[in-house]
């Protein structure tokens, strides 16, 4: 039986012997700077944990199948739930900065230049394991200019590492469910009568709809990161997720905008923060601080193309009757080969 003391277990001395203020070296009073490192500290411990969870699903999805007969794709929803209620608490946690008043704030802000949140390496390292690739970023110039060069090399290096939107991409690619064999009239025919039913419901001002359709579900475009293949099969789950078999794969997605969501959600407590904290001075570290977060908040969505999908539901009334053949050969969950199709099922005995 181990021996095994909770403070040690924890490493309790170590955690709270971690907040050393700026202003006891200085000889300043300056009472908020102890709240102010907790708060930045427990920010950067639920990002590891985030980073934990979001880490088990990329691999996960690496694998080239989703284990979807062992439940990994419920694994992977419940795991990004997680996160997602991980997400809601640092929002919250911004209720209690907000009891720091701005003049308690400049007892000690001076002393911290050039540090700033900006060089939160693990929020970066979230954004970019998530898919916020550099040539999306706002600011990319100011972006990694204030940290120091082994943090710099590390984020360049993930750069040339897989994201989970570009897996996740690659799963809806392997979906079997668009496969000819089971649409008589083939895969092209029911995709034209979903986009014929779809332009019915056009009214006016949506004329344009109807060509971005083509771009996003056949030709293509390279602004854009889900292929029309993955396009194609995520709008189909879309449009079926009453049906059993695609409940989870809904729920995947939805959790994705859901962490979308969360993180600008995140982002907008921030700004309002430090709106109200040090109006329209520049941040600690350099940046135009409200400015250049307002800018990040608009254009770093990661999975917003997903989002855009729900432009080209309609009604359910409307859908064609999925084929019994598709209802029983595909697993709850899709993303791996089925019994009974062209390749084997993969269980958990068989993974590499």
């Amino acid at each position: 039986m181990s021996n095994v003391y909770y403070p040690d277990y924890l490493q309790l001395d170590k955690i709270l012997g971690a907040q050393a203020p700026e202003s006891d070296k200085h000889g300043v009073k300056a009472h908020d700077e102890m709240l102010f490192i907790v708060i930045h500290q427990a920010y950067e411990l639920w990002f590891k944990q985030i980073l934990h969870e979001v880490g088990s699903v990329i691999d996960m999805f690496s694998d080239h199948h989703v284990d979807d007969n062992g439940g990994e794709l419920n694994i992977a929803v419940h795991r990004m739930q997680r996160v997602k209620t991980i997400l809601g608490v640092l929002v919250h946690q911004m209720d209690v900065m907000e009891t720091m008043t701005p003049l308690d704030f400049l007892d000690f802000r001076d002393l911290l230049r050039p540090a700033s949140g900006f060089q939160s390496m693990q929020f970066k390292i979230l954004e970019a394991r998530l898919g916020l690739r550099m040539e999306a970023r706002f600011g990319k110039a100011y972006y990694t200019s204030q940290l120091k060069p082994e943090h710099k090399a590390e984020i360049d290096a993930l750069e040339s590492m897989p994201t989970l939107l570009e897996l996740v991409n690659k799963w809806l690619e392997r979906m079997p469910f668009l496969e000819e064999r089971y649409w008589p009239t083939g895969e092209k025919k029911f995709f034209q009568h979903l986009e014929d039913l779809y332009t019915a419901t056009l009214v006016q001002g949506e004329t344009e709809n109807a060509a971005l359709w083509k771009s996003i579900f056949v030709t293509g475009s390279p602004e854009r990161r889900l292929s029309p293949a993955a396009a194609r099969s995520a709008l189909f789950i879309m449009l079926y997720r009453d049906e059993p078999i695609f409940q989870q794969p809904f729920r995947f997605l939805e959790v994705l905008l859901d962490i979308d969501a969360g993180m600008a959600s995140w982002r907008s407590r921030h700004i309002n923060m430090v709106h109200r904290m040090i109006g329209l001075r520049v941040g600690t570290g350099g940046s135009t601080g409200k400015a250049y977060l307002k800018g990040a908040m608009d254009s770093h969505y990661i999975f917003s193309e997903v989002a855009d999908l729900s432009s080209f539901l309609f009604e359910r009334r409307k859908l064609p009757a999925l084929p019994n053949e598709l209802k029983s050969d595909v697993p709850a969950s899709t993303g791996s080969p089925v019994q009974g199709a062209d390749h084997p099922t993969r269980t958990s005995s068989n993974r590499p």
